[in-house]
């Protein structure tokens, strides 16, 4: 039998700045033939909220190939992912849940040479961090990564931020009543943004088929 180490619960400090580190919802659905990602539009930086209203490049969901991939963690993940992104030389995949793991384990130490990332987060933790979390939609499913790289395939969906277990409440309470993929996934960050105080309106979303519905 596989067993897993669960961390301890945080102190309140820690989940003080756990969950501002974290400031977004982002979810991703899978539903009959279509998948779905959606996100909000509000980047904070501690107090300071800097809305759809002032930022341009407010779309948290970034784009490489057939994939949707949506970050959250510090505000500067976002132009980071950008710029390896657009590098054609460097070669991510992220078809299968393989796949993504052993590119975020490439993207590690590119992250700490190139981009001067700091593994450091918590003491006990068996890994460096690479700080990120991410929702990954494609062609080929639903997946999610967390920042020691753990991957996991998701069949239903899943949300990640500040404002992700408010969204898991709402998407699973109206996942067998909706048929849409894109209706849940609104629905999820809609509720984030009711409730979450690091979550805002609008909402960016993005809709495609899967290959394979197994």
């Amino acid at each position: 039998m596989t067993s897993f180490i669960i961390r301890q619960p945080r102190k309140p400090a820690e989940q003080y700045f756990y969950a501002n580190y974290l400031m977004s919802t982002i979810v991703a659905v899978r539903k009959r033939d279509q998948i779905c990602i959606a996100a909000d539009s509000l980047t904070c930086f501690g107090d300071t909220k800097q809305s759809s209203r002032y930022e341009k490049s407010h779309d948290k969901i970034h784009t490489h190939g057939e994939n949707r991939i949506g970050i959250v963690g510090s505000a500067a993940h976002q132009i980071v992912i950008e710029s390896l992104l657009s590098d054609s030389s460097r070669d991510f995949a992220f078809s299968s849940r393989m796949a993504i793991f052993e590119s975020f384990r490439q993207l590690h130490p590119i992250l700490k040479d190139d981009y001067y990332l700091n593994p450091k987060d918590e003491d006990d933790d068996p890994y460096e961090s690479t700080r990120i979390d991410a929702l990954i939609i494609n062609p080929d499913g639903l997946f999610a990564v967390f920042s020691l790289r753990e991957v996991f395939e998701y069949t239903r969906f899943w949300a990640i931020g500040s404002g992700g277990d408010i969204a898991l409440g709402a998407m699973f309470a109206m996942y067998d009543r909706l048929d849409s993929a894109e209706e849940i996934a609104r629905i999820g960050v809609e509720a984030g943004a009711e409730f979450n105080n690091a979550t805002a309106l609008p909402l960016s979303c993005y809709s495609m088929k899967l290959t394979g519905t197994g």
